[in-house]
């Protein structure tokens, strides 16, 4: 390899450590929303979440200044939730949606530990519910139609099951009747039918809504630039993500509690996202509504609703309405399948990255890989050799085109012998060499810049995706998601006592295993190749594997078992491959030479 093949080598792997090292530290800011011209849609309260109001601008100033005042949430009588993986309960207080566990996962890999808790209700430390109404339009006062804090009552069976639904009602006294029929799915998915019947004498407008309120940003915000955690929602085919911190973002003052609305004319859904978890509110696929989120920085409330058109309904008339409410795991399995049920576009609640076109692909290939193996970490040795496989031909051209350059060496040498220190003439006559010989001297470069984005992909894959979460591969390997386990400190878990909390300076100096594999699977990729003449590239080469293992240590173990399988299965196809074409690297030789003054330049 000539000094100006390791030069572009050089400069692509610095800038890839730069990249990584520059995100890791200083997140890049998200860009602003594009944000609607604003519409004063929603109602201040006092503990819970304001409720949208139907009838347009007048109405809702009017609303305004009669403010629905809410004490704390009383205990109020409530209906089980008992699902094959989910257990909780509602409120029949507003019917809230506001307790939920996932019977499937568990807050860590310990055998006793908690399942997670997805929903809470107000009182509660981080109160997180659905709640849903109608919005009083013409005709009608904020105490003539539900609110969240009204108290319905239950009909029937007092447990929602998939087999058995939910009804409760509630009567205004005043010739208008409500009906609330709530039936959930095996998975996640809830669905909410709303009706009302007027029997007033008297023509009423109103509109139905559905709420999902979060009181402060969750406890285990991320905020890692990675992965996005805040509001996520779809309108007419158009992703929109926007953090807590920007929710929404208005010049003046980011937090001033003003609504954020957009118009939706046939599909879509909003909701909150957090790294494994979503709660989403979704209309009937072709229903026009309105998608509203706002932040009210007054009580510490983060708010998404779903306001449907406005119905007039004259004496004698009732009218229904059915919504879902999604409330459980980010799994791309039961998520694709409610996208083929007909939920538009929700696989991209997902959040796939600046790399979709690359990490939907991966990450589908993984997961039918450990749908075949049943073990992650083997799947992802697995996919290694697909992805290896399928950008063999690419390597091939790539290390045929090195073992040339290995054998132009002696000419070069001579060459630059004869130039001296014309660096103009050594340049012009290595390029002419090159075109006699049909060589290329950036081949080799190609499968390292293919390899970046794939790098990223993965990481994005391991890092977002809940299939990762928790999962095992051997030993001391229970959770892929997470860093290493292991350490020097415990003698790579051989020792009966954990090592170092992992991402800890402590963790970073005494690394596991396989950092620690990764970096000596880098050195002997090196070690292919002599090293370079010129000292200072000597240096940054025979440092880069460990600057690699302590770098990549505290990342997730998954992505280090891929960069392990990697650098092994390129290691092996370069050797083979230069060895076909006559050139047999001196692996032992560069090794020794990496210790001495002057490198070894290897033998054919």
């Amino acid at each position: 390899m000539d000094d100006q093949n390791k030069n572009l080598i050089l400069a692509t792997v610095l800038s890839f450590l730069v990249i990584l090292g520059w995100y890791t530290f200083f997140p890049p800011p998200e860009p602003a929303p594009v944000v609607e011209p604003a519409v004063n849609e929603t109602v201040a309260t006092g503990d819970t979440a304001g409720a949208p109001v139907a009838g347009g601008a007048a109405a809702t100033d009017a609303a305004a200044t009669a403010q629905i005042a809410e004490a704390e949430a009383p205990k109020a009588p409530r209906i089980d939730i008992d699902t094959p993986r989910l257990s909780g309960s509602i409120s029949l207080q507003g019917g809230r949606i506001d307790d939920l566990s996932l019977k499937d996962y568990r807050v860590s890999i310990e055998d006793d530990a908690e399942i997670v808790k997805m929903l809470s209700p107000v009182g509660e430390p981080g109160a997180y519910y659905a709640l849903y109404g109608w919005a009083p339009g013409a005709g009608l006062a904020p105490d003539e139609v539900p609110g969240a804090n009204t108290i319905w009552q239950p009909q029937g069976d007092n447990t929602l099951t998939p087999d058995t639904p939910v009804t409760m009602t509630w009567d205004n006294g005043k010739g208008l009747t409500f009906s609330r029929t709530i039936a959930i799915d095996e998975d996640y998915m809830f669905e909410v039918t709303q009706s009302v019947e007027n029997t007033s004498g008297n023509t009423v407008a109103l509109a139905p809504y559905g709420t999902l309120a979060r009181h402060g940003e969750p406890a285990e915000l991320k905020n890692f630039f990675i992965l996005h955690e805040g509001v996520v929602g779809m309108a007419d085919g158009e992703l929109t993500e926007t953090d807590y911190s920007s929710m929404p973002d208005f010049d003046v003052d980011p937090r001033e509690g003003k609504a954020e609305v957009t118009q939706v004319a046939e599909s879509g859904w909003i909701g909150f996202t957090d790294h494994f978890w979503m709660s989403t509110l979704i209309p009937e696929s072709g229903q026009a509504f309105k998608s509203i989120a706002k932040y009210d920085d007054r009580r510490d409330i983060y708010q998404t609703d779903i306001v449907l058109p406005t119905v007039t309904l004259a004496a004698g008339q009732s009218s229904e309405v059915t919504t879902q409410l999604f409330a459980g795991a980010k799994e791309w399995a039961t998520i694709r399948e409610y996208e083929a049920g007909g939920v538009s576009g929700f696989i991209d609640s997902i959040d796939w990255g600046w790399f979709f076109m690359l990490t939907k692909p991966i990450f589908w290939l993984l997961h039918n890989l450990n749908q075949l193996i049943g073990n992650m970490g083997w799947s992802i040795i697995g996919l290694t050799l697909i992805i290896k496989a399928i950008l063999f031909p690419l390597a091939y051209k790539s290390y045929v085109s090195m073992a040339k350059m290995k054998e132009l060496q002696p000419q070069m040498e001579e060459l630059k012998k004869k130039a001296g220190d014309d660096r103009q003439a050594i340049q012009k006559g290595m390029m002419e060499l090159y075109k006699k010989e049909k060589v290329n001297p950036a081949a080799g470069c190609l499968p390292i810049l293919l390899q970046i984005p794939i790098f990223f992909s993965l990481y994005k894959v391991i890092f977002v995706t809940i299939e990762l979460r928790h999962a095992p591969f051997f030993g001391p390997f229970q959770d892929l998601s997470a860093p290493d386990p292991t350490s020097i400190m415990n003698f790579f878990g051989w020792l009966p006592w954990a090592g170092p909390e992992p991402g800890t300076i402590v963790a970073l100096v005494f690394i596991g295993i396989l950092p620690l594999l990764l970096g000596i699977s880098m050195f002997l990729q090196q070690k292919l190749n002599p090293a370079p003449t010129d000292p200072t590239q000597q240096m940054i080469f025979a440092w880069m594997p460990w600057v690699f293992m302590f770098m990549l240590g505290g990342f997730a173990s998954g992505l280090v078992v891929y960069w392990i399988a990697n650098n092994t299965i390129t290691f092996t196809q370069q050797y083979l491959i230069m060895r076909s074409q006559g050139y047999t690297p001196d692996i032992f030789g560069n090794i020794k030479s990496g210790f001495k003054k002057t490198p070894k330049t290897d033998k054919k």
